[in-house]
């Protein structure tokens, strides 16, 4: 029987780009199965040159550096932009933002993650995460997500009913 699973994962702009690296395995999943992923919107990674910075969500618009920014990222002058909106990169069966968090399930297509997900797994197999981009030489920084997978709907009613059995037990051994 499974129980929630939990737990962090770093996933790399280079070394886990869907342009060139491979994907960071978190948990097995089940077809039907419940699983989220967060990662912090503070949290950088870079796509190369500026002004490629972005979060979990991607280059989804303009980012300016702060006093409170990544420590990924090198030191501008506060108010130099980091980020700006860029084209849609299509991969793997998905349109999304260069920079974005991807995740896949087994051999499936990808799909978007970003700063927040969640949602049931299609299939069963490995959730890998990803970020999406197409050449990864040039990518720096990473991301921290927090991933949790809950039981399926099945392993609930197992989960009861074994409950159900053990307090049955229970109350027949304690009548004795």
């Amino acid at each position: 029987m499974a129980l929630a699973a939990s737990g962090d994962f770093v996933v790399d702009a280079n070394a886990n780009s869907t342009g060139g690296g491979v994907g960071v395995a978190t948990f097995a999943l089940l077809a039907g199965q419940q699983f989220s992923v967060s990662v912090a919107a503070n949290d950088l990674w870079s796509a190369g040159p500026l002004p490629r910075w972005s979060n979990a969500d991607g280059l989804v618009g303009d980012l300016f550096y702060t006093a409170g920014t990544d420590s990924d990222v090198p030191v501008y002058a506060i108010g130099t932009q980091i980020g700006q909106a860029f084209s849609q990169h299509g991969q793997g069966g998905l349109s999304a933002a260069y920079g974005s968090l991807v995740g896949q399930i087994g051999n499936g297509s990808f799909f978007k993650i970003g700063t927040s997900y969640s949602g049931t797994a299609a299939a069963g197999g490995i959730l890998s995460l990803y970020y999406f981009d197409s050449i990864n030489s040039d990518n720096t920084g990473s991301i921290s997500a927090h991933v949790t997978a809950v039981p399926e709907p099945e392993t609930y009613a197992m989960l009861l009913a074994g409950l159900g059995l053990l307090g049955g037990i229970y109350r027949r051994r304690k009548q004795k």
